[in-house]
């Protein structure tokens, strides 16, 4: 269970500027219903002094977005638009008293959200075009372009901090080596390292798999899993063929096949190359 601090409560049982603003001259609107994670940002800016006069938000989500959206309200009630725009998403979760890592893609929506609702103010583009680049993620919609900004501003370098940040790489996990392309780019490295699927061709025992894939699980896969309401359970193994059962919302869920996929390229990755993942009978 995540620690939250008396901040973040304080903003999910009290929130601040809920609501949709009827006199809004400026509206962002991130992430989708299908995602797990929405968020609607209303702004009254004044033309004249191009202070932003009023803030409120609709959102769809956990209690650290439902937090993040309205601390970020708070924070940019009475500044101008050039000055609100310099709030970063660690400044939000700075002001909420600091988030869960899993969590700071709240803090990052609000940002985003932000941002969106300031190009529709100064017609530059509408909102849902905001965001720009490849597709990178297609269970979360994320492209390269705002993986590559959570890296730099963020300084992110593992598969799992981008996942925290931005959601992707969090379902399937077909995504993951566009992910680990896309953070050695923006290092500036080249990745000349020998693949850890080669490095484990090594003899095996069964033991040391199970071993090497309950940690895996528990590890690279579950914590993505458990954020969305769903988990993973290793039921037994029998070769190379790994038996599993997925639990709470991934059981029912339309994209389980992809999750059972995206659960076999990671383990094949970081435990041994010719595993191959099937759900075992209920």
């Amino acid at each position: 269970m995540w620690e939250y601090t008396e901040k973040v409560k304080e903003h999910f049982f009290k929130p601040r500027n809920v609501g949709a603003l009827t006199d809004a001259n400026a509206v962002g609107e991130v992430g989708s219903l299908a995602c797990g994670d929405a968020l609607k940002l209303f702004l009254k800016i004044d033309p004249e002094t191009d202070k932003i006069v009023d803030a409120s938000f609709q959102t769809f989500g956990c209690g650290s977005a439902i937090a993040s959206s309205s601390a970020l309200t708070e924070m940019i009630k009475g500044k101008t638009v050039e000055e609100a725009l310099k709030i970063t998403n660690q400044d939000i979760a700075d002001y909420l008293g600091g988030l869960p890592k899993e969590k700071m893609h709240c803090s990052v929506m609000g940002r985003d959200a932000f941002q969106a609702a300031v190009a529709c103010y100064r017609g530059d583009k509408a909102p849902r075009e905001e965001i720009e680049g490849e597709l990178v993620c297609e269970c979360f919609g994320v492209t390269d372009d705002q993986i590559r900004r959570a890296v730099k501003e963020n300084n992110l370098s593992t598969i799992q901090e981008v996942t925290d940040y931005t959601k992707a790489g969090g379902g399937c996990g077909l995504c993951h080596e566009k992910i680990e392309r896309i953070i050695a780019e923006v290092k500036g490295a080249n990745k000349t390292t020998e693949p850890l699927s080669a490095k484990a061709r090594k003899t095996m025992t069964n033991i040391q798999k199970i071993a090497k894939i309950q940690e895996v699980l528990e590890k690279e896969i579950r914590p993505s899993l458990n954020q969305d309401g769903g988990d993973v359970e290793l039921i037994d193994l029998e070769g190379d063929v790994v038996k599993i059962a997925l639990r709470g919302l991934c059981s029912s869920c339309p994209s389980s096949s992809l999750t059972k996929a995206g659960i076999e390229s990671k383990l094949r990755e970081l435990v041994y190359p010719d595993l191959v993942v099937e759900e075992a009978p209920q």
